[in-house]
């Protein structure tokens, strides 16, 4: 019942993503949705695409064994990403009216610079989406009673995002993400309120948490401590910022003001949500604590589904792995979207400026084929945790992009010669420390690379300039705001007759 239950989830989902491609007619709906989407929808992607693998099983069994300590990237450091871009960031890149963050690197700074902050973000990616597909495979195992094994798992939820996010984009995406979210939310909770019930309650599981010090947040009065307990969280909190999946969030709404609080909304609720499957698995530990003790000695993500094996009745178990799915598709589905446009907009079309844009659409859905099959590579080939995978894909992008964005937007002075020491600054600096100090760092690798891409932006763009600059950013704010009035203007006119 509960394998059957599962296949007609995935079908229902593939059939929904399929019926919204037919709505897909040009590269802006497919990349953007057309940028039509009300508040309710936009919360609910912005929600339903970090609440993915991580949420459900990296941070669950990374707040079992570590307390709310290790988890501070993640879910504090992600949400207040998703805030702070709400905030500061969506009404400035809502009103370009542009497809992709490596546009404006171009518009601000130079095409150079576009391409190394847009090879940076898609770097990134290959971590969280890898995270994803490693987390399908898992639960195609669990359900199937390893009927499917973790890697046939993988390849076959690769193959289920693949075929609706490649013909839908943006659109199916968004629309998948409002439905699920319900799916997600009502699963979490009625699978916590059975769990709750097999505990005595909510408050004797928080007793015990705060009586096993898994509540303790900041660190011990340490500053080398405190330094990897900031990069941890400074790694998720800006170095997400940068990136395309929250950039198309915020211009996929209807309007700035959407944009904005559909960001802060969904950055609110993920926060307050998170806490649903880190309760249900630390849950286990009282339950069962010497089968969940062992386990989490051997494979800690297998502690929240193992737990609803055993301990829940089937219905609950096919509304549970329900809710899995459907926040691991809609958080693997936009993540293969978001570099997949980002490379063919802002690497591709460089070379094929000319390009119209039906073969443009071409080009973003065969950059998505190819993106998904590296990822399932690295994916089949890591041993690194989900939880790892994610804390670890935004140090190249707080390295070599977060300084350029940021400075762009809020410094005047900010110059491509400033962009380009601060990209190729933290960068190798990064590089270099991960590479020949790794973890015996007593300063995490990518704070100092944070470090030196500042530096190289501030120096770079105050010193004598030998690298062309482009327009301040209120010119660009100006130049696209007549832009965009008059591309409005000329599509009202009615057309000549010759």
């Amino acid at each position: 019942m509960l394998l059957w239950f599962v296949v007609l989830y995935l079908l229902v989902s593939i059939g929904i993503g399929l019926f919204a491609a037919t709505r897909v007619h040009t590269a802006k709906d497919f990349a953007v949705a057309g940028r039509h989407l009300p508040l309710p929808v936009v919360t609910a992607t912005v929600f339903a695409t970090w609440f993915g693998a991580e949420a459900v099983f990296g941070v669950s069994a990374t707040f079992v064994k570590e307390g709310l300590g290790g988890v501070v990237a993640d879910p504090f450091g992600s949400s207040l990403c998703l805030i702070i871009a709400g905030f500061f960031f969506a009404g400035k890149l809502y009103k370009l009216n542009i497809l992709t963050l490596g546009d404006y690197f171009r518009l601000r700074y130079n095409r150079t610079v576009e391409v190394l902050t847009t090879l940076c973000i898609v770097a990134s990616y290959l971590g969280w989406v890898s995270a994803q597909i490693k987390a399908l495979g898992l639960v195609f195992n669990v359900v199937t009673n390893d009927g499917i094994s973790q890697t046939a798992g993988m390849i076959l939820g690769a193959a289920i995002v693949l075929t609706y996010t490649t013909f839908g984009g943006m659109l199916s995406v968004a629309i998948l993400d409002f439905v699920q979210m319900g799916v997600i939310m009502g699963g979490m909770l009625f699978i916590a309120w059975i769990v709750s019930g097999l505990t005595g309650g909510v408050a004797p599981v928080i007793e015990h948490a705060s009586a096993a010090g898994k509540l303790d947040f900041f660190p011990d009065p340490d500053p080398w401590k405190w330094l990897t307990f900031l990069g941890a969280w400074i790694t998720m909190m800006l170095g997400s910022i940068p990136q395309q999946d929250v950039f198309q969030r915020i211009t996929s709404a209807r309007t700035a003001k959407i944009a904005v609080w559909g960001s802060v909304l969904g950055g609110s609720i993920y926060f307050c949500f998170t806490f649903v499957p880190m309760f249900i698995a630390y849950s286990a530990t009282l339950i069962d604590p010497a089968r969940f003790n062992g386990l989490l000695e051997t494979d800690s993500q297998l502690v929240l589904p193992t737990l609803v094996l055993q301990h829940t009745p089937v219905f609950a178990q096919a509304i549970f792995f329900g809710a899995v799915l459907s926040a691991i598709m809609s958080c693997s589905s936009a993540t293969l979207l978001a570099p997949s446009v980002a490379f063919s907009e802002n690497i591709v079309r460089g070379f094929f400026p000319h390009m119209g844009d039906r073969r443009f659409l071409m080009v973003m859905r065969a950059a998505i084929v190819c993106f998904a099959a590296i990822v399932l590579g690295f994916a089949l080939y890591s041993s690194a945790s989900i939880f790892k995978m994610v804390e670890n894909a935004y140090k190249v992008t707080l390295a070599g992009a977060f300084v350029p964005l940021f400075f762009g937007a809020f410094w005047k002075r900010a110059t491509t010669q400033g962009a380009l020491a601060a990209i190729l600054g933290g960068l190798a600096s990064w590089v270099l420390v991960e590479a020949l100090i790794g973890e015996a760092s007593l300063v995490p690798p990518q704070l100092i690379g944070l470090g030196f891409s500042m530096l190289g932006m501030i120096a770079g763009s105050l010193l004598p300039q030998w690298v062309g600059h482009r327009m301040p950013q209120h010119d660009i704010h100006e130049a696209l705001h007549h832009r965009a009035a008059a591309e409005t203007h000329h599509a009202a006119e009615p057309p000549l007759h010759h």
